[in-house]
């Protein structure tokens, strides 16, 4: 049986907006993750997903609900600084502009500042190090300077601190954003292999389609309100309700409802270029 990880209950968070009113960036959000999930959640610019992002690492605090971490009701009021940094190591977050989370002049260096802020012992910090520049490809480039790195090779070494400070946890907020294809590419088999091979538990915001539909769980944000959550193959299903909140479905999903449309019998789930490929494929070899 699945064990839940992150729970949120009817979570509620207001702003202050430039006309001087308060604004709902979210609107009583519920739902569950599990440990070792790989969800993604999506919604247009605006509908919550960043403010979603950053409460689950207490950036920011609710205005209403609740959210447990571990079962660790992690927006208690009452949490000392040893509960926030534990909350930290436990849940690791890798933001969009990779400059942001750079703050040493040697990549090697700054993998390390996590650990070291942690407390760890000399040794296990340089076995962590180079454990996690091999883990993401960049182990040639240890000793270079990071802002002589291209934007895709800076996110993998933000993406190495995070890992080097051994969290059950990693949320990406936009990670791929500012990168080129790519770079995106990259990236996205890093956060992947970090899922896959290490068990540990994704969430990655993103606007990007084809990224979402290769995670596990697909949760759609609109206007601060969760509209769909469910497998890529059954969100991107509902495509006028993606359509009316400003997303678009994938183009290889989307190029299957229309040779559906057409008559054209093609059974199978699509959410990728690979799955287009097979059920197009299969249905050339039954002609």
């Amino acid at each position: 049986m699945a064990e839940t990880f992150i729970k949120v209950e009817n979570l509620s968070y207001l702003y202050d907006a430039d006309d001087g009113n308060t604004r709902k960036a979210l609107k009583d959000l519920s739902f569950e993750i599990n440990k070792g999930e790989f969800v993604a959640i999506l919604g247009h610019n605006g509908s919550g997903k960043s403010t979603l992002a950053k409460l689950l690492n207490i950036i920011l605090t609710p205005t209403e609900g609740k959210i447990f971490v571990g079962g660790k009701d992690v927006t208690d009021q009452n949490m000392s600084d040893e509960d926030i940094l534990a909350l930290r190591k436990t849940v690791g977050m890798v933001f969009q502009n990779p400059d942001n989370q750079l703050v040493a002049t040697i990549v090697e260096d700054d993998v390390a500042f996590g650990p070291e802020n942690l407390g760890v012992s000399s040794p296990d910090i340089r076995k962590r190090v180079d454990e996690v520049l091999g883990y993401v490809g960049m182990t040639e480039y240890a000793k270079h300077e990071p802002h002589r790195l291209s934007g895709g090779q800076k996110q993998r070494v933000a993406i190495a601190g995070v890992m080097a400070m051994m969290p059950e946890c990693i949320i990406f907020d936009e990670s791929t954003a500012m990168l080129d294809p790519l770079g995106r590419k990259d990236v996205m088999e890093a956060i992947e292999r970090l899922n896959r091979d290490k068990g540990i538990t994704v969430i990655m915001i993103t606007h990007y389609m084809d990224e979402a539909a290769r995670a596990d769980r697909v949760i759609v944000l609109d206007d601060g309100r969760l509209i769909l959550d469910g497998t890529p193959s059954e969100v991107f299903e509902e495509e006028e309700r993606l359509r009316e909140c400003g997303l678009a479905i994938p183009q290889c999903t989307e190029l299957i409802h229309k040779l559906r449309a057409e008559g054209i019998s093609l059974e199978g789930e699509c959410v990728s270029l690979e799955d287009c490929v097979a059920l197009i494929e299969r249905s050339l070899k039954k002609q």
